[in-house]
């Protein structure tokens, strides 16, 4: 792994932008190209925002059961053991429709290009296997210290019943970290490798601004960490030619934090099932 130091930061981001002027050369018409994504980007964020929430869900099922004359559908799941985690699988498939269809849609549709050539490969990943260890452990360590505090501890997990048995942690933790899949397509895979030919290095600085806004209702020190941590992973992502370090950083990052919670409170779950 190379030294970190501006020298080095800006070689990389040279490289990045020598490659983004041979994509113009080969490729004409790179700003319409940015302008699809720019706008699929904020269609996606948009849906994303307004139906990942619970009473999204709540119409839906209601809509449902008017369409299938069972109107008690709502009340039937509202009242059972497992609402909390269909609203979570709710939650987990709006981010699957706005990370993942609806860019992979443009892509083929309208770009007119394979999908898996917007960092589904593995690339070059190991080579960067240092970067992603320095940036995934710090952050484990310092959220090792913030699980001491009350406020991380009121945050993690975000499913409320995780604790409840081993299913539930089980079936929580693989729809969160999946999103975490769909979120390094949508950021380093989809939209920087539709931007780069246009923007060049500056694709990642673009990339970063609604990669933060998405964090604002997390702890304002993690929404910081965000401005950095979008900056790093996204040089990677366009260095490595791969979304897949980013992932397994943030997932790795993700359930550190959610049983650092649990082992702290003593609710890591005793039994399989509830």
């Amino acid at each position: 792994m190379n030294k970190l130091h501006p020298r080095a930061l800006a070689a990389a981001f040279a490289a990045i932008d020598a490659e983004a002027q041979a994509e113009r050369a080969r490729h004409p018409g790179v700003e319409q190209r940015a302008a699809v994504a720019l706008l699929t980007v904020a269609v996606c964020l948009l849906l994303i925002h307004y139906l990942k929430f619970a009473t999204s869900f709540e119409a839906f099922l209601d809509w449902v059961g008017r369409q299938t004359g069972d109107p008690g559908l709502y009340r039937h799941l509202r009242h059972g053991r497992w609402y909390e985690l269909y609203t979570e699988l709710w939650w987990g498939a709006v981010h699957l429709l706005g990370y993942v269809v609806l860019p992979a849609l443009v892509i083929r549709f309208i770009l007119r290009e394979r999908v898996r050539d917007f960092g589904l490969h593995w690339g070059e990943t190991a080579r960067y296997a240092g970067w992603y260890l320095l940036l995934a452990a710090p952050i484990i360590g310092f959220a090792f210290l913030a699980s001491y505090r009350q406020d991380f501890l009121e945050h993690y997990p975000f499913y409320r019943l995780a604790f409840r048995s081993g299913f539930d942690l089980l079936a929580w933790e693989v729809i969160y970290l999946l999103q975490f899949a769909f979120l390094e397509f949508f950021f380093r895979g989809f939209f920087l490798h539709a931007c780069k030919p246009a923007f060049g290095a500056n694709a990642v600085f673009v990339m970063v601004v609604p990669y933060l806004m998405i964090h604002f209702a997390k702890p304002w020190l993690e929404a910081s960490g965000a401005i950095l941590f979008g900056l790093f992973l996204g040089m990677l992502a366009l260095r490595s030619r791969s979304i897949w370090g980013g992932t397994l950083v943030h997932m790795s990052v993700a359930l550190s934090m959610d049983l650092l919670a649990l082992m702290q409170t003593g609710h890591l779950p005793e039994r399989w099932w509830p």
